[in-house]
């Protein structure tokens, strides 16, 4: 993993950007890349300040697919979800197989708790072999973000081989752009989290910053855990 700095004296907001991309060179880190310059620009034109924080999947496979088997991330996966934990926006990018998501992608999804991208802004992204595989951004990449409680932006982009040299896939980009650095800079998904944080359910001891727990938050006087602490009701 590493970082894209946008040039920046003064690093402000985050822009996570996860690619699941395996080949050397890969079109799927290319599309994210594109996306995350045009949305670094984005927001400095509108003055705000910008880094790039990049996920790459493939250096990590092996212990992400340890992490699922043991059911505990591996260190490097750890430090990933961190990254991704601390960021103000994602830009979520994966090659698609057979007319799904990577399995790659969807694994390391698997290990992020349920509320760790609560409110956070998503660009949707895919690249894959053939325009018959379009449809799958927004068939199994939103519905999977929406599961997240995570705001996916209304423009997706898809990839195919033939779209690079076209300027229907640079507007695309640009307008996708536009809605992640509208909605990043409104303060609406810190606002919308804060508003909402009780209302959802949460995992114990989870990664998200605001569902940090430890024992000393564990309500011991409730006639369940009387019970399980070998109390009995009165």
């Amino acid at each position: 993993m590493n970082d894209i700095a946008a040039g920046l004296a003064t690093p402000g907001l985050t822009v996570a950007v996860i690619s699941a991309g395996v080949s050397d060179p890969s079109s799927t880190r290319l599309l994210a890349d594109r996306i995350a310059q045009k949305t670094v620009d984005t927001l400095l034109a509108s003055g705000a300040h910008a880094t790039i924080a990049v996920i790459d999947l493939a250096p990590i496979a092996v212990e992400i697919a340890r992490s699922i088997v043991s059911g505990f991330p591996h260190e490097k996966v750890q430090a990933a979800i961190d990254r991704l934990a601390s960021a103000d926006a994602i830009i979520a990018s994966t090659p698609v197989y057979k007319a799904a998501v990577s399995g790659l992608f969807k694994s390391f999804v698997d290990l992020i708790d349920n509320d760790l991208l609560v409110a956070k802004p998503v660009v949707l992204a895919a690249t894959g072999g053939t325009a018959r595989h379009a449809m799958v951004v927004d068939d199994q990449l939103r519905p999977l973000f929406a599961f997240l409680r995570a705001i996916p932006m209304p423009t997706s982009l898809y990839a195919a081989p033939e779209d690079w040299g076209s300027t229907e896939l640079g507007k695309r980009i640009t307008r996708a752009a536009n809605e992640l650095t509208m909605l990043v800079l409104s303060g609406a998904p810190r606002q919308i989290a804060d508003n909402n944080w009780s209302g959802y359910q949460h995992q114990f001891a989870g990664n998200a910053t605001r569902a940090e727990r430890s024992a000393a938050d564990i309500d011991f006087t409730t006639d369940l855990m009387r019970l399980a602490t070998g109390g009995r009701l009165d």
